[in-house]
């Protein structure tokens, strides 16, 4: 595997993350701000740095490179694989009438199954319901096919996000990148650092991922409550506050962010899936749990590999970056410690995180989580 790193500033000029080596058709992934990838000429001039590349854009909350993380330029990072096959396609959300499900399912359905290891993908972050995409690239793979990736991000402004394969980068475009061969190790791990606290709440009244009520009480009335001050600073402070929401149907408790609110309504919107029936708690975290969840992520992705990790991917959540603040490149120094520093680093920070539970083989959409995924030849 050979790879290549440089990084577009803001103000237009370029930076060589690595040593600039010639690459055969490699795949180029360009994750950043959306105010630069939104422009008419970014394809162009991506595609001129990589005349034979498969260019795959992503917006994000942050681009993530080895020992930096950066929201206002755009990080490109050029893989060449000497022994693994690629593919890759990309739907968009229209095309299916906004149906998340169906948008995943028809997605992944393109790519052929016979010799496919791994799915990495990055989804639209703005319209899709994230845990519907999930189950339907799952049941596309009757869930036997590793998939992880994340959803694109826009910073805080939470307006639009980007995505795009071979073209300008446009909303409601998911794109997924399918791996094959014998050759490619692919290992993963996912964790959070976030601890419920407060009383449980009954959910007892929602709608896919709209929170109506808590134990027959307008949730959103309750939310504010427990904030207090901070409060007035909704819908961002809930980035800081997420919920710990336990469904009937599942063996494990997933993470949710609140991305939104409906004043009019009075309900949250989450950024995936609550079922009524669910119990819910209010979660928080500090620098030091965040970094030692990374730590223990990378950890525990390197346990039982058979070489050494080449390319490390990480998709990690805007709230945790909004904890992190001034230290929220420490997240990103505790698995570069874990998995070597000759590995290179790439990856974003998004509006959710797709990957299975750990020890398990079916994504999920995750929030406020270090999703990383370690791949070698």
């Amino acid at each position: 595997m050979k790879t290549v790193q440089l990084k577009r500033l803001s103000d237009d000029t370029w930076e060589n993350l690595s040593p600039q080596i010639e690459l055969q058709n490699p795949l180029v992934l360009v994750l950043g701000n959306r105010y630069i990838l939104e422009r008419d000429t970014i394809y162009n001039e991506i595609r001129q740095l990589f005349p034979s590349g498969h260019l795959v854009f992503g917006s994000t909350c942050g681009d993530i490179a080895s020992g930096f993380v950066d929201d206002q330029g755009i990080t490109v990072t050029a893989i060449e694989f000497e022994r693994t096959r690629f593919d890759i396609k990309s739907d968009n959300l229209k095309n299916s009438e906004f149906d998340s499900f169906d948008t995943g399912k028809k997605l992944m359905s393109q790519l052929d199954p016979d010799g496919l290891k791994y799915v990495f993908v990055i989804s639209e972050g703005s319209q899709v319901n994230g845990s519907e995409l999930t189950k339907g690239m799952n049941a596309a793979f009757n869930h036997e096919i590793l998939i992880t990736g994340g959803l694109c991000g826009d910073g805080e402004r939470f307006e639009k996000t980007l995505a795009s394969y071979n073209e300008n980068p446009k909303e409601g475009e998911i794109v997924a990148i399918g791996f094959y061969g014998d050759d490619i190790e692919v290992s993963f791990s996912i964790h959070g650092g976030w601890t419920p606290f407060g009383p449980e709440r009954l959910v007892t009244k929602s709608k896919a991922n709209e929170l109506f009520e808590l134990d027959h009480k307008p949730a959103l009335d309750l939310y504010k409550k427990y904030l207090g001050d901070k409060a007035n600073d909704l819908p961002g402070a809930a980035l800081l506050y997420p919920l710990n929401v336990k469904s009937q149907n599942e063996k494990h408790s997933i993470v949710r962010s609140i991305l939104n609110i409906d004043k009019d309504k009075n309900t949250m919107i989450l950024a995936g899936d609550i079922p009524e029936g669910s119990k819910v708690q209010l979660m928080m975290t500090n620098v030091d749990n965040i970094a030692n969840a990374s730590e223990l992520a990378a950890r525990q992705a390197m346990q039982n590999r058979k070489q050494n990790t080449e390319l490390a991917l990480l998709v990690s959540c805007i709230g945790r970056k909004l904890v992190l603040d001034q230290r929220v490149e420490e997240e990103i120094e505790e698995v570069i410690d874990v998995v070597g520093e000759n590995a290179t680093i790439s990856g974003f920070y998004s509006y959710g995180e797709i990957a299975p539970f750990n020890g398990e083989n079916n994504c999920q959409l995750h929030n406020q989580t270090m999703t990383i995924t370690l791949i070698s030849e």
